[in-house]
């Protein structure tokens, strides 16, 4: 009896995925997860969740004059309390945002 092989689970390039409306979240199927390529500012939205980079670099800016600096595999949790922004210091930067996990 033959054995019908289904085809391969397809990986998604994340940093591509963004890439394609910089500046825009792009959510993921399936989940609470979303990923941005920086372009400008970015007002973060109020929810808690890790605020992971992905590639490039960026600065995020915190209440009363405090800042995150995050590199590639770098995160930092955000609160829907703690208003934040980010901007990328180099080209193509990406962030993901995981809502709801804990920290």
């Amino acid at each position: 009896m033959p054995v019908n092989r289904s085809e391969a689970p397809q990986a998604l390039h994340l940093p591509r995925l963004a890439q394609g409306t910089p500046g825009e979240w792009v959510r993921l199927p399936g989940g609470n997860v979303q990923v941005v390529t920086l372009s400008g500012t970015l007002t973060g939205p109020a929810m808690s969740g890790w605020l992971v980079c992905l590639t490039g670099e960026a600065v995020v800016d915190l209440p009363l004059g405090n800042f995150v600096r995050l590199r590639p595999g770098e995160g930092y949790h955000v609160t829907p309390d703690q208003p934040w922004t980010a901007f990328g210091t180099r080209d193509g930067t990406t962030l993901l945002l995981g809502a709801g996990w804990s920290g």
